[in-house]
């Protein structure tokens, strides 16, 4: 598969070392200078899952403590903190050097019947008319440096369509509100564990930079320094990622030198699969003027 299902199926395959113990690869996925968050999330979730039968994860809350190496796998102990009748938890240290890079909790439940009510998904152009990641950087691979250009323009298992996109170069302060379609299309014919692992990987794409559109500024404009703190999902049926899902987010506060997000996920007939919030480290970088 030439756009990297593979390799990101791979890498979400996590090793089992130990009954508890698990191993997953630190290479690959979306960035090259350290783990991309996402990828930790999803990996500590599918060593979890490796614990629990016939109970799908209704909610994780993962804090992020220092940047994942690359050049090394990642260790993923889990502890089996409750089996009970309905709800079972459990907690997931990720571990490179010795240290903690991240830790979870995750729980699960098992089926059951409730009230149900959900908010309308937000009217949006839908993603067929609208621009894509791969396109997007093949516009603005100009501005990369030589060296960086072949990773900036490798191909993405996952393809994301933001509704409005802003110019990455020389942005301007717009609104939080942030708005984007995604799926991957080799995820059809995964298992519902991957599918909940996929769309926890995919939740940490462009979500702390809904904090970034109010100040005018982006992954490619460098006055700030970010990275993940802190990251929160709720699941709330089941998925299928090979299809189109929204991504609606927003950025109710920033300060302090960080900025707090929020998003929910719906597909594309509207109905909400998932909820997100994250809080990230947002602190300005020192120019000559502030010397």
């Amino acid at each position: 598969m030439p756009d990297g299902t593979e390799e990101l199926l791979n890498i979400l395959n996590i090793e089992r070392l130990e009954v508890d113990l698990f191993r997953g690869l630190g290479a690959g996925g979306e960035s090259f200078r350290r783990i991309y968050g996402g990828q930790v999330i999803a990996q500590a979730l599918a060593a979890a899952y490796g614990t629990v039968a016939n109970r799908p994860c209704h909610s994780l809350h993962a804090y992020f403590m220092r940047p994942g190496d690359p050049s090394i796998p990642v260790i993923y102990q889990v502890d089996r903190a409750h089996d009970g009748g309905s709800f079972t938890t459990r907690r997931v240290v990720a571990i490179q050097h010795g240290k903690q890079i991240l830790n979870m909790s995750a729980s699960f439940q098992v089926a059951e019947n409730g009230w149900d009510f959900q908010h309308s998904m937000p009217d949006v152009p839908p993603p067929d008319a609208l621009t894509s990641r791969a396109e997007l950087h093949r516009q603005n691979a100009h501005h990369i440096p030589e060296k960086h250009r072949a990773d900036f323009l490798r191909p993405r298992p996952i393809d994301y369509r933001e509704v409005e996109p802003r110019d990455m170069f020389d942005p301007s302060p717009t609104s939080d509100v942030n708005h984007m379609w995604f799926r991957m299309k080799g995820a059809e014919g995964t298992t519902p564990t991957m599918q909940h692992c996929l769309l926890a990987y995919a939740s940490d794409m462009n979500l702390l930079g809904s904090s970034l559109r109010r100040h005018g500024l982006t992954w490619y404009k460098p006055r700030q320094m970010t990275a993940s703190l802190d990251h929160a999902m709720w699941f709330h049926g089941p998925i299928s990622f090979e299809d189109w899902h929204l991504y609606t987010m927003d950025a109710p506060f920033s300060g302090g030198g960080r900025g707090f997000n929020r998003g929910s996920i719906y597909t594309q007939d509207g109905v909400l699969v998932a909820s997100v919030a994250q809080e990230g480290l947002l602190r300005p970088l020192k120019t000559k003027e502030d010397v």
